[in-house]
């Protein structure tokens, strides 16, 4: 079942055009890693993914149905079920942990704060932090900063979770224990866009990658392919800089 569909998406910032004419579709229980050098557009084509950057042209139609920017009821809709993890976690730092997850419940599903808190510690629990509900933001390290936002996008019970580099903004040391959460979730099923430079988590969990440079999707492949033979030049030249490195 089809969850996300782009159609002839483009997108500029005055005279920058970022996206040109991006086509794509997300399955239901797909996990879609977005590879590109910096610059190529991934972060900009997830925020027209959710409508936080409504596209110039072209249409994005979430699970059958278009999402017209003039339509701001149908977009919240929409958004209260597409999950958003972004690289530098977006915490109230006025909220211990356990409210920062609960507040979308209250705010957006208009749940009581005591119910909202229960489901909001089930997903504590689910990535590992129990133990931290009461702790401030400034008190987690960044790598329990990252997993809080998860189990804040969780707790909306999305259909479809977007990750705009998660790990990037994270010490070497502590990018694992939030790769192990989305490792779990690809295994649960859930449907996933990611964009990452973790060229590892790309290799082994995708279900397909999209190469992007210069604001155009290049090529579209299962990691297997990918990464053992790339088609277009330009991916075979990331592909190779990724292998220069490694060795």
């Amino acid at each position: 079942m089809n969850v996300l569909k782009l159609e002839n998406i483009h997108k500029s910032f005055g005279d920058l055009r970022v996206l040109k004419g991006i086509e794509l579709e997300i399955n239901k229980g797909e996990i879609l890693v977005i590879l590109g050098p910096s610059g190529a557009g991934k972060s900009t084509l997830l925020r027209v993914m959710n409508m936080l950057e409504p596209p110039d042209e072209g249409r994005v139609i979430f699970l059958g149905r278009e999402l017209d920017p003039k339509n701001k009821r149908l977009i919240k809709k929409a958004r209260s079920r597409i999950g958003f993890v972004f690289q530098h976690f977006n915490l109230f730092s006025n909220m211990n942990a356990l409210d920062n997850v609960a507040v979308g419940l209250v705010k957006v599903k208009k749940m009581d704060w005591k119910q909202a808190r229960e489901i909001a510690k089930m997903y504590l629990a689910k990535v590992g932090l129990s133990d931290k509900a009461k702790v401030f933001p400034q008190k987690l390290s960044g790598g329990q900063k990252q997993r809080v936002a998860i189990a804040r996008a969780l707790a909306m019970e999305p259909e479809l979770i977007l990750f705009d580099e998660p790990t990037s903004a994270l010490d070497p040391s502590l990018v694992g224990e939030v790769l192990e959460v989305m490792k779990k979730l690809a295994v649960e099923g859930r449907t996933m866009v990611v964009v990452t430079h973790e060229m590892g988590f790309a290799k082994h969990v995708a279900s397909r990658i999209a190469y992007m440079e210069d604001g155009v999707i290049v090529e579209e492949a299962s990691p297997e392919e990918f990464f053992s033979s790339p088609r277009s030049e330009m991916a075979k030249r990331f592909v190779g800089a990724i292998l220069e490195r490694m060795v």
